[in-house]
């Protein structure tokens, strides 16, 4: 199974790089995972709504290009259906059963993701009702993966 992680923006923060590259390293035996960072637009100090549907709107072009053929979609966002550990893992293993061989997840910048992503996804997931960074959302998300795989594979590490 292949893991795409769709994020808009770039990790700025040394802490969380190298976070991201930890889990990442320690997903390799279980599945290829493939980070895609694709670049947020640039912000006037004070949006209007039209400017926040144009940026969301281009930004979602971006995220679209990016997605596999084929593959699962899974977006992140505050108001999706709240997943436990043991549930991500159940996800995942369905979707490996069932021969799915690639999941995306998408991680959208500070104004969100598009109504065109949210809709083209195949499940909006919450990682939580609190608020966290982008870049932050990305290493729980990866973190949260890995957990799955370990929870799939019955070995320890999720309690």
């Amino acid at each position: 199974m292949q893991i795409q992680i769709i994020a808009v923006g770039k990790i700025k923060e040394r802490y969380l790089s190298d976070g991201i590259a930890e889990y990442g390293k320690r997903l390799r035996p279980y599945v290829k995972l493939r980070v895609t960072e694709v670049d947020d637009d640039r912000r006037p100090v004070n949006l209007s709504p039209a400017q926040q549907d144009q940026i969301l709107a281009h930004e979602g072009e971006k995220i679209l290009a990016a997605i596999k053929e084929g593959s699962v979609t899974v977006a992140l966002a505050v108001d999706g259906k709240p997943y436990s550990s043991e549930e991500l893992a159940v996800l995942l293993k369905k979707r490996e059963v069932s021969g799915a061989s690639q999941v995306t997840f998408i991680i959208g910048g500070d104004l969100g993701l598009a109504p065109s992503i949210l809709e083209r996804c195949d499940l909006v997931l919450s990682l939580s009702p609190m608020t966290f960074t982008h870049p932050m959302v990305r290493l729980i998300l990866i973190e949260q993966i890995y957990r799955a795989f370990r929870i799939m594979r019955g070995e320890p590490y999720h309690k």
